[in-house]
């Protein structure tokens, strides 16, 4: 049997030591990592939850307490927790890990971290390529869940069915400014720590600008390390979504475009425009769009 089916397989059957050598080939673009892509179930229907929002707003701590929710039904969980990355160094800030140890040993539960290696909205194309290898696995739910930091937030729309944005009470006086970006990619709003002052009226400023949309979104509230809320969020996540044809379209779109921009951008050396800018930079003229241009035309 050639490599990669035998790692498939494995992997299908639940090996995760099979899942963390096809990830990490994948993530690092080792074979035979395209052909394992390739041999995917490309329309595997495992149900995708986006987690977003800004950092402090608890979303670890909410990852947890909804996976110790389905575990508790004898679900399999997997969880992507996307770090931000560095611009300097490129490394992983392992912060989620710490906040969900206690899931480590729980042979329902698989955590993986993965640095954003730059993009903005912390999904890259290995994100993407990465769930599609989770979605092989048979797990029952895979979380992904990623720092939110502005416009950019709307990236994960392209990788999940549905998207809870995590908001925090203090968030009250941003709520009016709140992207319109952010409010068509939510599935649903959580309202997290709402046993903090300022909770209700937050809820109720939200609902109003909420109603003023095209779409019903669900406003609930949680209080994540005391799973406060968390019985009612599951409910939401647990129903069944019909993503329509549309969306469906604009998922896969989306997911297109990643992989596109990922395969054409792949030969330019990132050390190697450094270098070539700091050359340039010597240059009285430099101008960086003049600088592109050559740089692309080789």
């Amino acid at each position: 049997m050639n490599t990669h089916l035998s790692i498939l397989s494995e992997v299908k059957a639940g090996n995760y030591r099979a899942l963390a050598r096809a990830l990490t080939l994948v993530e690092n673009n080792i074979s035979p990592a395209d052909s394992i892509l390739r041999d995917l179930d490309g329309t595997a229907d495992t149900t995708v939850l986006g987690i977003t929002g800004p950092p402090g707003a608890g979303k670890s701590t909410l990852v947890n307490a909804i996976t110790n929710h389905f575990v508790a039904q004898g679900k399999r969980i997997a969880i992507l927790a996307i770090d931000p990355t560095s611009p300097f160094n490129f490394g992983s800030l392992l912060g989620d890990r710490i906040r969900m140890a206690s899931q480590f040993n729980n042979p329902n539960v698989y955590i993986r971290s993965l640095a954003t290696r730059g993009a903005l909205g912390g999904i890259s194309a290995k994100t993407i390529e990465m769930v599609d290898v989770l979605k092989a696995s048979n797990f029952d739910l895979i979380i992904v869940e990623t720092v939110g930091v502005g416009q950019s937030e709307v990236e994960i729309a392209g990788l999940a069915d549905k998207t809870i944005v995590v908001l925090v009470p203090e968030s009250g006086d941003e709520v009016q400014n709140i992207k319109s970006g952010l409010m068509e990619i939510a599935d649903c709003f959580v309202i997290n720590k709402a046993d903090r002052d300022g909770a209700d009226t937050f809820a109720n400023n939200l609902k109003k600008i909420v109603h003023q949309g095209v779409k019903t979104i669900p406003i609930l509230k949680t209080v994540a390390d005391k799973n406060s809320g968390i019985d009612e969020l599951c409910n939401w996540i647990a129903k069944s979504s019909r993503t329509d044809n549309n969306r469906k379209t604009f998922l896969f779109a989306e997911k297109a475009w990643k992989l596109i921009q990922h395969k054409k951008m792949q030969d330019v050396d990132k050390k190697k425009l450094r270098e070539k800018i700091q050359a340039a930079l010597k240059n009285d003229d430099f101008n960086i769009y003049r600088f592109a241009d050559n740089f692309n035309n080789g």
